[in-house]
């Protein structure tokens, strides 16, 4: 019976062994238990609630791959919302309508192997979460498994919409909430237009804004929306309010990372870049200069020079090179790469 056992452990040893040599992650991680608090850490629901309790403004903006990702990681911005909108700014729609959740998915994806320090929010597409409560907790569950998001955020303050958000938050799925301009909306709405402007419009803007509250949101973006109705907003919940559009008075600001670089200049774009977004940046002048100037490169010759040409045969390879394709009959490539040689030799 001592052998057994001893045989028993002996085992259990050798495959945690084998499964640390498989493992891909550090020692430390497999083993090591909680990682210590960093300050590079991902920023958590707690902390976003302790800033909000200090009147610390929380910055949000949108992502949608890798690359931006990875900038809002840099700039240590403090939720990273993979929005909708890429439906307008990546896949060139008129509208956040057309994007299918299987396209939200691939963007998160990207997004969440870019971004290490931000809050992970995705937004549930038109379509995926109206149906019923069911529908809206498969759908936000898919964005946690599948996405690698921390939360979710859905538009509207229908009652079928308040229903569906308590519903994913009582399945354990953290939420963010949105009123005013709702996008998906504009069917109902007649377009991209301000909301809160008449007086029971702004206070139907703050009852919304409570109601989502109460269904356990952590958060709510105020959409479009005149300063003082914001305000009023911000002033009676005891939750977050992230702006856009909606003036100063908001608990943080969200802005689509698109606009505020500046990054699209046709016509499409300036048809649908909403007024409030202010541009940091005119990136897309940066991209379109750097575009030309490559074409005219490639057109005069100028590139790829020596420098932009690192890889170098030796003399007696170029040779030795060039004497095998006289012999497969290949006259004209031996005498390409002979004058490549030498041209290349003589740049340099």
């Amino acid at each position: 019976m001592a052998f057994l056992t001893k045989l028993s452990k002996a085992s259990s040893l050798a495959r945690a062994c084998l499964s640390r040599c498989m493992s891909n992650l550090p020692e430390n991680t497999v083993y090591g238990g909680p990682k210590p608090q960093t300050s590079n850490q991902r920023v958590t629901l707690n902390q976003l609630k302790q800033k909000y309790r200090r009147g610390e403004p929380i910055t949000v903006v949108t992502a949608y791959d890798y690359p931006s990702a990875v900038h809002l990681d840099t700039a240590g911005i403090d939720i990273c919302l993979v929005g909708d909108s890429a439906s307008m700014v990546v896949h060139g729609h008129d509208t956040t309508l057309p994007i299918s959740l299987e396209e939200m998915l691939v963007h998160c994806r990207a997004v969440a192997r870019g971004a290490d320090r931000p809050l992970l929010v995705g937004d549930l597409p038109f379509g995926t979460y109206e149906t019923n409560t069911v529908q809206a907790v498969d759908t936000a569950a898919r964005f946690l498994k599948e996405g690698g998001m921390d939360a979710i955020k859905l538009e509207g303050g229908s009652p079928a919409r308040i229903t569906a958000a308590k519903a994913i938050v009582e399945a354990g799925i953290a939420v963010i909430g949105h009123v005013g301009l709702t996008p998906q909306a504009i069917s109902v709405l007649g377009g991209f237009r301000p909301q809160g402007k008449n007086i029971s419009s702004a206070i139907k803007v703050v009852e919304t804004a409570m109601a989502l509250q109460e269904a356990g949101c952590f958060s709510v973006v105020l959409e479009c929306l005149p300063a003082p109705v914001a305000a009023a907003a911000t002033s009676a919940l005891q939750i977050p309010t992230i702006g856009i559009g909606a003036g100063p008075f908001c608990s943080g600001q969200v802005l689509v990372y698109h606009d505020l670089l500046g990054m699209l200049q046709h016509p499409h774009h300036a048809k649908v870049t909403p007024k409030f977004c202010k541009h940091y940046a005119r990136v897309g002048d940066v991209i379109n200069k750097a575009l030309l100037e490559y074409k005219e490169a490639v057109t005069n010759g100028s590139f790829p020079g020596p420098s932009h040409s690192p890889y170098k045969m030796n003399a007696d390879d170029v040779n030795g090179f060039f004497e095998e394709l006289e012999k497969l009959g290949l006259h004209q490539a031996a005498s390409a790469a002979t004058e490549a040689a030498e041209k290349m030799n003589t740049e340099q």
